[in-house]
């Protein structure tokens, strides 16, 4: 029996959700979008991933309603916003589970505070919104010379653009 490209006899909300998120790449795609990587050529030079499959990705993306294209820009949309969770609690599931230490530390700008795994700040309590957040280089982030991973390794709110 040979393996199906898509969910369409599942009956399941997350084979849905799979369908538009669940292929290589794409939630590397959206992180970055997270991370403030707009461009195509950004995308490319930061994610390294072949010219055809990026553009492939990024058309579903906006075919989805997770990204809009705004002239040479890929912005996330309030759809593409709400993933955030999803691509925060995997990412930390990952350093719980099959690495050492985070590459990438969020904190909630107005407290000054790292939010947990759970998305909550620990100084307030609350769930925090990628708006309200700024990125951190971690001990465990590589140091890779392109130049998005060259501004990540400063200070970055989530979803300011980044312009290299």
């Amino acid at each position: 029996m040979a393996l199906g490209k898509d969910y369409a006899a599942q009956d399941c909300s997350l084979a849905r959700a799979l369908e538009v998120v669940g292929e290589r790449w794409t939630l590397l795609i959206v992180r970055d979008a997270f991370y403030g990587v707009r461009r195509f050529s950004d995308f490319h030079v930061h994610l390294d991933i072949p010219r055809a499959v990026l553009s492939a990705r990024l058309q579903s993306l906006v075919d989805a309603g997770v990204l809009v294209k705004d002239g040479h820009d890929y912005v996330l949309t309030e759809m593409g916003k709400e993933l955030w969770p999803v691509v925060h609690t995997l990412a930390r599931w990952a350093e719980d589970h099959l690495s050492a230490e985070p590459c990438r530390v969020f904190v909630h700008l107005a407290c000054g505070t790292e939010i947990g795994p759970d998305g909550r700040c620990a100084a307030c309590g609350r769930h925090v919104a990628p708006e309200e957040l700024e990125i951190h280089a971690g001990p465990g982030v590589r140091r890779r010379t392109d130049p998005v991973s060259m501004v990540l390794r400063h200070p970055h709110r989530l979803l300011d653009p980044i312009r290299t």
